[in-house]
């Protein structure tokens, strides 16, 4: 049960459904760019685009329940993703492969920054659990990081 008195646990639940919110909507992003994408490449960036965006959708129900194993509670609806996210919003169908790929590509290191920000909250408030998922979600969000910027060349 969520301890009012414990901050460091609180801050970490909080920090926790921002991470939620930044995969709904990087999945939906990704999602996006896998059904608009043209060009010579289309192939190898419509499979690609596909597999990081299942990734990324399968991280989303073991954040959802790390935030409820601290006893805390999880974002409830679209409007709490958009409040809680830090990714932003791409409404265009017309983007050039390259600027897709440039887009995913810093959507994604920006995960990588606050996936490593959250290890302080997740020492702070003792919780070794989150702190080893920290580590492999990282590793996740790096190798996309990775494919997106080697295919950037």
């Amino acid at each position: 049960m969520l301890d009012p008195n414990n901050n460091a646990k609180t801050a970490l639940i909080a920090e926790i459904n921002g991470l939620l919110a930044d995969h709904f909507a990087l999945y939906i992003k990704t999602k996006n760019f896998h059904w608009h994408v043209k060009g010579p490449r289309f192939r190898d960036l419509h499979l690609m685009f596909d597999e990081q965006a299942i990734e990324i959708r399968d991280q989303i129900d073991a954040i959802g329940e790390r935030a409820r194993k601290l006893g805390g509670d999880t974002i409830t609806s679209v409007g709490m993703v958009a409040k809680h996210t830090q990714v932003k919003d791409q409404d265009s169908a017309t983007l050039t492969a390259e600027q897709m790929i440039a887009e995913l590509r810093d959507d994604n290191a920006n995960m990588v920054a606050r996936l490593k920000s959250m290890k302080e909250l997740a020492e702070q408030a003792g919780d070794n659990a989150t702190d080893g998922l920290l580590d492999d979600w990282t590793d996740m969000a790096e190798e996309r990081v990775w494919f997106l910027s080697s295919t950037l060349g």
